[in-house]
């Protein structure tokens, strides 16, 4: 029923199925199984936890590390303890069917209801779609707080059998917590490492590679729970390790294999529990007290949004991409509960907690809250409120080309600033790993293969198998590479399609293209080096000739600024233009003016700037004599251009003043200038030279 999936999330339904299931049940006079904690931590939960770990989108995870840190220890432990704190005050004030419940009893209770359960989360949110930013927060967040969980639910069940509790416990309580985080890390990273060691030589058995992959993981998670450390984050620590690893020894239906086997067992696992969550509620002991269940319920909430609002503004100040206010309310929305609190209350033990019904009760409450009101109403608010969604896009070898060239530029940029940031520390770790671990770990000249290419071999293999699949490829020249015609197939299929079957000709195209292309990945190019480049036979000249227009270009400035006289105020040019074109005769060379400079105008075109042309311009003073005051009063004396014969040149026939010094003047304002530049397929230097 496609209307009723898109408005109600799938978790909810598997409930609802649940409690048919076990309404059912009950009422044929059986009694219902209830989901034990054994079965629920040993079996049902792991398969979840690796499919997270293993495809978790690490480069988003890492770059938001500290915020999803934040979230996880801090936020989780403010829950705990300002829950707590409040139930253990509703207790005192709630009457005599609440006061004996003491205060180590609800901060229990507080530390399992707070933490936010992942396999709730990625129920709702791989539904709604939203933008990876989000997506590994919120998930993130209920990944890593299974250490905190773990830490308070050991530690205040334990305080609970001591008669006194000092000082020392209380400091061992907190360094507990690093134990466990850390210890569920170092487990996961070493069981990572032989699977990946591992997979080295499994080159001659490729059917059981996958096994390895299921195998250490569930023995890295078994072995972090038999010493009370985090599984959860020894599985994902696991499975972060060992897929780079792994998957450059592994064939590719090995890796098609753990992906399939993965995403089914998490879905298997999934459904199961929250069947069993149904079936649960209707098969457990309940003792209802309306005071303690609202309270929980509403102070749960107000814990949350506080959180979420304190922890915000605080990361804001450090982060570059703030989290906007339509973020934190997605963020504080989509902190669902599910089975993880579930199991833990039902964990507990009646001879110190005879509780236990009320507080599962309430557990159950909140769990059937937060998964079908919040997770119903998740969608609709994620529209209404416009947040970005993500965007399905297939990776590119543009993309990944950008992003590397990226990642070494922000590494570049913290190196001179002296800043160890978070690009230093990765580039270190990925030379590490290349230099090192690599070559431990992976099997062949694979260790020695750089990303890139790791990536485009990986990008070429699936486009080939999906042309293969879609029967596009006799449409396809054999030179062009598969990856950049991404687009080939139509995007909007025929419901029945036949596959056509392929001819010997086509078969021998796919090869060709195949072979083409994937072998060029093999060739190993030459790395640059300054050193042994060949050396341009035109560079020498090159090099003369911007000598010699630099060296034109001075001499034409000092020139410039030589000749330059300022112009009276009022005989501007154009008013000068306009004069001469009404009365030439009027403005007749003067008696004394032999020695001085003449500007010459041609009276046939006055508006136009290139008529004035520097005939003879002499200064004053250059005759060695000096100037006497008549000639600074009369300054410039203008000329009529006489109109020149056929045949002779303005510039290089000599005037009627041939002196030294008026020639080397001529000279130099009748210098053409540098040569116009060699076009395009000439030779630098001209033959013959």
């Amino acid at each position: 029923i496609p209307s009723v999936s898109s408005i109600v999330p799938e978790s909810c339904l598997l409930i609802v199925v649940g409690l048919l299931v076990g309404g059912l049940i009950k009422g044929v006079g059986e009694k219902p199984p209830i989901l034990k904690s054994d079965i629920f931590f040993l079996f049902l939960l792991p398969p979840i936890i690796l499919d997270a770990g293993y495809f978790l989108p690490l480069r988003q995870f890492t770059e938001n590390l500290g915020t999803i840190l934040i979230f996880a220890v801090v936020g989780t432990l403010w829950n705990a303890f300002f829950l707590g704190g409040l139930m253990y005050a509703v207790c005192q004030l709630g009457g005599p069917g609440l006061n004996h419940i003491g205060l180590l009893a609800n901060l229990l209770f507080g530390s399992i209801i707070s933490a936010v359960d992942p396999v709730a989360v990625l129920a709702v949110f791989e539904e709604i779609h939203i933008n990876e930013l989000l997506h590994i927060l919120v998930f993130g967040e209920s990944l890593l707080n299974d250490a905190v969980t773990v830490v308070l639910y050991h530690l205040f069940e334990e305080f609970a059998s001591f008669e006194h509790v000092t000082i020392i416990d209380i400091i061992l309580g907190f360094l507990s917590f690093f134990v466990v985080s850390l210890g569920g890390v170092l487990v996961g990273v070493i069981y990572g490492v032989i699977a990946a060691f591992t997979s080295r030589f499994t080159s001659h058995i490729r059917v059981i590679e996958p096994l390895f992959v299921f195998l250490y993981s569930y023995m890295a998670y078994l072995s972090a729970e038999l010493f009370h450390l985090s599984g959860i984050m020894a599985l994902i620590a696991a499975g972060v390790v060992m897929r780079p690893y792994v998957e450059a020894n592994i064939s590719h239906k090995s890796h098609t294999t753990i992906k399939y086997f993965l995403k089914m067992w998490s879905s298997v696992s999934e459904t199961l529990i929250f069947i069993f969550l149904g079936v649960s509620t209707v098969a457990g002991h309940h003792y209802w007290n309306w005071t303690f269940v609202i309270s929980t319920l509403f102070f749960c909430l107000i814990a949350r949004v506080l959180g979420v609002l304190v922890l915000t503004w605080f990361i804001n100040k450090f982060r570059i991409v703030k989290l906007t206010p339509k973020d934190q309310f997605i963020i504080a929305y989509g902190g669902l509960r599910g089975a993880i609190a579930f199991s833990l209350g039902y964990l507990l033990d009646y001879k110190h907690f005879g509780m236990r019904d009320m507080f599962l009760t309430a557990i159950i409450t909140v769990i059937f809250f937060t998964v079908f009101v919040q997770g119903m109403t998740i969608r609709p608010l994620v529209d209404l409120l416009a947040v970005k969604k993500k965007q399905e896009t297939k990776r590119s070898i543009n993309e990944e080309i950008h992003t590397q060239f990226l990642d070494h530029l922000l590494t570049g940029i913290e190196d001179i600033c002296g800043h160890y940031g978070h690009h230093h520390w990765k580039d270190k770790l990925n030379r590490f790993n290349k230099k090192y671990v690599k070559k431990c770990l992976i099997a062949g000249e694979r260790s020695k293969e750089p990303q890139l290419i790791a990536f485009y071999h990986k990008m070429e293999m699936k486009q080939a198998i999906e042309l293969v699949e879609s029967g596009g490829i006799g449409k396809i020249p054999s030179a062009v590479s598969t990856v950049s015609i991404q687009n080939i197939n139509p995007k909007t299929l025929p419901l029945e399609r036949v596959l056509p079957a392929l001819s010997k000709d086509k078969e021998e195209e796919i090869r060709k293209i195949l072979r083409t292309n994937l072998q060029k990945t093999r060739q190993r190019l030459r790395s640059y080096n300054r050193h042994t480049l060949v050396a341009d036979p035109y560079e020498e000249a090159w090099n003369q000739m911007l000598l010699r227009r630099q060296k034109i270009r001075q001499l034409e400035q000092k020139m410039n600024n030589y000749l330059t006289v300022p112009a009276h105020r009022l005989d501007s040019p154009t008013m000068s233009r306009a004069r001469i074109g009404s009365d030439p005769l009027a403005y007749e060379p003067k008696e004394d003016s032999e020695n001085l400079p003449i500007i010459t105008i041609d009276p046939a075109s006055p508006q136009s700037p290139e008529s004035v042309d520097l005939m003879s311009e002499e200064p004053k003073g250059c005759s060695g004599l000096p100037p006497s005051p008549e000639e600074d009063e009369e300054g410039l004396v203008m000329r009529v251009k006489e109109p020149s014969s056929p045949g002779t040149d303005d510039v290089f026939t000599p005037g009627t003043s041939d002196s030294p010094s008026n020639q080397r003047m001529l000279r130099c304002l009748s210098d053409p200038g540098p040569r116009p530049e060699p076009e395009e397929g000439e030779p630098f230097i001209p033959k013959g030279q």
